[in-house]
């Protein structure tokens, strides 16, 4: 992939340097967003499942905005779980209020034994288009 016309966004977090990665990524019309987790701008994690995924999705539709895009523009969620019971009843929740008709975005329920940070539950990642 050449790296002409690649924008990348980030947080700011300390793992994104430590790791090396962007958070998110666009190239064309497409803009693809790495795992995201429950934390707010200090790193620090949300307590329990659905806090978490509200926070991940509100890290979302950031990332998202600076591309001048919003959920509408998602055609594709991979949600990683450490509990699959809770995780569905998290997003069977919230899926009003993250996507207008959520029929209308593929998604991808997976389990997990293991997660990137100490008390994570859960993470998102995106692809969306213009």
């Amino acid at each position: 992939m050449s790296q002409e016309n690649k924008i990348a966004e980030g947080f700011g977090m300390p793992w994104e340097d430590i790791y090396g990665y962007a958070q998110a990524v666009r190239k064309g019309d497409t803009v693809w967003i790495s795992g995201q987790l429950g934390h707010n701008e200090k790193g620090e994690l949300a307590e329990g499942m659905e806090a978490q995924m509200k926070q991940t999705y509100t890290n979302i539709k950031e990332l998202l905005s600076r591309y001048n895009m919003t959920m509408e523009n998602v055609v594709e969620e991979v949600i990683y779980a450490m509990d699959m019971t809770t995780a569905f009843e998290a997003r069977k929740n919230l899926k009003t209020d993250v996507y207008s008709n959520p029929r209308s975005v593929a998604s991808t329920m997976v389990g997990v034994s293991g997660l990137a940070l100490p008390g994570q539950l859960v993470e998102i990642k995106i692809v969306a288009t213009i």
